[in-house]
């Protein structure tokens, strides 16, 4: 019994000793560890500051794409429309619905293609493209054809 209670008096005398020495540190561990709990507050702040300037300029780019495909599918509508527009004007001009032309479109851009049978509708068929809605320019590759019994 007696070996028992001088274990425990050793045991307590070895852990007051080590309180002790636990606080005479040079530098207080409560410090210590509040500079550590600053420098990864500090540490968070700038990774949340980059990751919210490259979501930033994620959308930005994101917001780009979408207005420049809005801007290409708003183009590929109008050269639709205005391709139409002008195949129905060659088809209802008496003179050049007889003719083979082929109209593109391209960002306002009509090109004319195929044969027509004289000088005076090659110009015609410019003339009456020129006034249609939207269009920008004409590249007139229009040529006139030759009939078989002109040969």
């Amino acid at each position: 019994m007696k070996t028992t209670i001088t274990c425990k008096m050793l045991t307590m005398a070895c852990l007051i000793a080590v309180f002790g020495l636990a606080g005479c540190q040079k530098e207080d561990t409560a410090e210590k560890a509040g500079k550590k709990i600053d420098r990864a507050a500090e540490n968070a702040e700038q990774r949340i500051d980059q990751a919210k300037e490259q979501a930033e300029k994620q959308i930005e780019s994101a917001k780009e794409s979408v207005t420049d495909k809005s801007q290409a599918a708003g183009e590929y509508a109008d050269d639709t429309a205005i391709t139409a527009k002008v195949k129905m004007a060659i088809a209802n001009d008496p003179l050049l619905s007889a003719s083979r032309i082929e109209v593109n479109t391209n960002k306002g851009v009509v090109t004319l293609n195929g044969t027509v049978n004289s000088e005076s509708n090659i110009a015609r068929a410019a003339e009456l493209v020129k006034t249609q809605k939207g269009v920008m320019s004409v590249q007139n590759n229009l040529v006139v054809s030759i009939a078989p019994d002109k040969m």
